[in-house]
Parts: C-alpha cells; sequence; structure tokens
C-alpha cells in the first residue's frame, strides 16, 4: 500500500544561511556535522567538529549507497545516528551555552525519517534564515553539500524549539568557493618580502613587526605549518591545501590587516606540500626585497632553536635527517653527528653544503631596496616599522 505524501503539516522548516553570511557573523556557533576526517583537511574558522557519522560509519553509508540502493545506506545511517543522536544534541547544548530539552530526541528523529529517504527529502522544507527577536546567537549546521547529513539536524532542533538554528547553504563545498572568489580576486598593496640566508631569522623578524604594527603582515609559513625547508615539519603540523587557503583567506578579511603596505618572508612557490595562491605570488613576486644578514654562528642558533627547543621533536628530527641524509649523501653520517650530540657541526655542514648553495641559486637576478643585519630581531622589525611609516622602502635606491 503506497504512503500518503507528506502533507503541509509534516513539514518541517529549514533555515539556511548563505556562506558570504556565515563569515559576516564572526560570533556565530559554527558546527560541522562532517567526519573527523573531512573536518581535519579543512573547515570554516572557528567551527566545532560533531560528526553525525564516524569516518568508518560515513564509507560504509556511501558504500551502501554506491552497491545496494540509496534505501538501505539511509536505513543504515539512520540506525548509527539513533545510536549517538542524544550525544550529538548534548554536544550542541555546550557549545552554544544552551539547554535543549531532549526528552523526545529520538521520536522527532524516527518522525522525521518516516517512510525513508525519499518521504525525509519530502519533509524539509528550507527557508531564508531570519535572525531571531531575541537576538540570540545563531547556531549554524552544516555538511559537505548542505544536503541531508545537515539539514535533518536543522529540523530535528527546530522541533526540539532550538529558534536560533540554521543550515549552510551549499554546505562546506560553497565555503570553499567562496574561499577560493576571495584568493583569486584580492588586489594586493604594496608589498615587502623579507630575504636572506635560512637560520637569519627572517620568520622572527615577520613576527616582531606583526607584533609592532599589527595586521602588517602575512606569516605564510604560520598558515602552512612548514618552515619551507627539507626539515621544515619538524615539530609543526602541516596542513592541507584547503586548509592553508583558508587561513590566508582568514587573515585577508581581518579589519586590521593593513591597507598600505604588507610584509611577507621570501619562499619558493611552494610552502612544504602547499601551494602560495597565484595572486599572492605575483605580489610577491612584484615586492620591495629587503635582505637580512646574521653572522654564521647567529644561524646556527636560530636553527637549533627552532628545530631543539622540544625534547620531544628529537625522533621526528633524527627520522628526516636519515631521508636527508640519502638524499645530499654528505661525507660524514648525519645522524651519527646527531646521535653523538654534534648539533652544531651538524647544522653548519647542512648550511655550508646544501641550504646556502641552493638559496644562493634561487636569489640569483634579485634585486635589494634595503640590507638589514637581523642578530636582533626586534630591532630589525622597528627599523623595517620606520621605513614602512616614513615610505622610504618605496623611494629608488
Amino acid at each position: 500500500m503506497a504512503r500518503p505524501p507528506t502533507t503541509a503539516a509534516d513539514r518541517a522548516r529549514v533555515p539556511m544561511i548563505s556562506a558570504a553570511e556565515v563569515l559576516r557573523a564572526p560570533s556565530a556557533h559554527v558546527i560541522d556535522l562532517r567526519t573527523p576526517a573531512e573536518f581535519a583537511e579543512d573547515h570554516l574558522p572557528g567551527a566545532h567538529n560533531l560528526p553525525l557519522l564516524s569516518d568508518v560509519e560515513r564509507a560504509v553509508v556511501g558504500l551502501l549507497y554506491n552497491q545496494n540502493s540509496p534505501e538501505e545506506a539511509f536505513a543504515h545511517g539512520l540506525d548509527r545516528v539513533l545510536d549517538t543522536i542524544d550525544e550529538l544534541v548534548v554536544g550542541i547544548g555546550r557549545v552554544a551555552d544552551l539547554e535543549i530539552d531532549g526528552a523526545q530526541v529520538r521520536d522527532r528523529v524516527l518522525e522525521l525519517a518516516d517512510g525513508g529517504i525519499a518521504q525525509m527529502q519530502g519533509r524539509l522544507d528550507p527557508t531564508a534564515y531570519r535572525p531571531t527577536e531575541d537576538g540570540a546567537t545563531p547556531i549554524i549546521l552544516h555538511c559537505w553539500r548542505g544536503g541531508l547529513r545537515s539539514m535533518s539536524v536543522v529540523a530535528l532542533l527546530g522541533r526540539l524549539g532550538v529558534a536560533s538554528v540554521t543550515g549552510l547553504e551549499g554546505g562546506y563545498r560553497a565555503y570553499r568557493q567562496v574561499v577560493m572568489e576571495q584568493l583569486e580576486g584580492w588586489s594586493a598593496p604594496q608589498a615587502v618580502v623579507l630575504r636572506g640566508l635560512t637560520g637569519v631569522g627572517k620568520t622572527l623578524v615577520l613576527r616582531e613587526l606583526e607584533m609592532l604594527r599589527p595586521g602588517s603582515t602575512i606569516d605564510l609559513e604560520g598558515a602552512a605549518g612548514h618552515r619551507s625547508s627539507l626539515l621544515g615539519m619538524v615539530g609543526l603540523e602541516p596542513v592541507s591545501q584547503k586548509a592553508f587557503d583558508t587561513r590566508l583567506a582568514h587573515r585577508l578579511r581581518e579589519p586590521s590587516l593593513a591597507s598600505d603596505a604588507l610584509v611577507f618572508e621570501g619562499e619558493s612557490r611552494k610552502v612544504g606540500n602547499v601551494i602560495i595562491p597565484p595572486r599572492m605570488w605575483e605580489a610577491m613576486g612584484g615586492a620591495t626585497n629587503v635582505l637580512l644578514t646574521a653572522e654564521r654562528e647567529r644561524r646556527i642558533d636560530v636553527l637549533l632553536e627552532d628545530y631543539l627547543a622540544r625534547e620531544q621533536d628529537r625522533p621526528h628530527l633524527r627520522e628526516q635527517l636519515a631521508q636527508v641524509e640519502r638524499r645530499i649523501q654528505p661525507e660524514a653520517s648525519l645522524v651519527e653527528w646527531f646521535d653523538g650530540g654534534e648539533e652544531r657541526k651538524l647544522v653548519g655542514v647542512l648550511l655550508d653544503t646544501y641550504y646556502d648553495p641552493l638559496y644562493r641559486h634561487s636569489e640569483k637576478g634579485k634585486s635589494y631596496q634595503q640590507t638589514l643585519e637581523a642578530d636582533d630581531p626586534r630591532a630589525a622589525a622597528k627599523k623595517i616599522d620606520q621605513w614602512l611609516t616614513e615610505g622610504s622602502l618605496w623611494a629608488q635606491p
């Protein structure tokens, strides 16, 4: 016997908000319902991951959908959700600092899912989000494409009395499109690039400058979680290309970001495994260059502090040194020097035989507006701050 069609009384209102509007609401509670793996690859700034399904469960549902039927995948997913929905609702309430009456959660889920996937899809009624009269902070839920995963939870919370809940129209995919459009359409101000041999402290100077002159820098290595060198991942957490783009776009949206000039650290096109967006790379290519210098012993000190400040990073560094050794084939074993406590000798050899020749080759043909000693990063940053204030970096040498 055919099931009667969904009536207006059965329909569940699902308020939806655009990605552009979400980015204009920084105080919103953004809840990412995707799997932990999806979230780890990239997510909206400030988002909380409360997955509707685990990585494995999501994979099983996808397999059933493709190999069996949408209905079988839906039924399997519903069983898994019923096991965890109480915890999910409690988690959303915790993030939003809101008490949600969860006494009827399972019954409400079964009401929404009654009749299978087609009936549920017909029951969900997307509408434009409107702020609540009491000015409550919006709770924005999303999945990958703003489909059944997030819309069903928005509908559920609505039936549980949460008026400030909304879904992200188009989901993470729509947000990603906004990020790419922003990076591709960015109009760069005048740019300054800090250049210099490995270990001169370019990053240290850049970060000192940011403290002196907030909003004046773009920290590409900080955004990438990588020092842009052969050992650059040691002690850091490199991010995906999507996460790198998200961090850069977030920085460009900051109201405090300077509009007259931005300072970068000199990089190759790739910072670890991520690629600098084209418009930003073009700005760096046409920038005013400042050459930073430092004594060799100071450079060794900087690199030792970078890579060996934390004892827990030593195993990772040792592992990477073995790979470097195979690549550059030094006269003696880098790992043996490391194990024997000869770190200064090790770093000196890496500078002399690998880093310095490589950097000098990459800098051929470049000119520098100023040369600045960087043994004291704070003093160097103050000098650059002075030049920016005076506008003297734009004068002809």
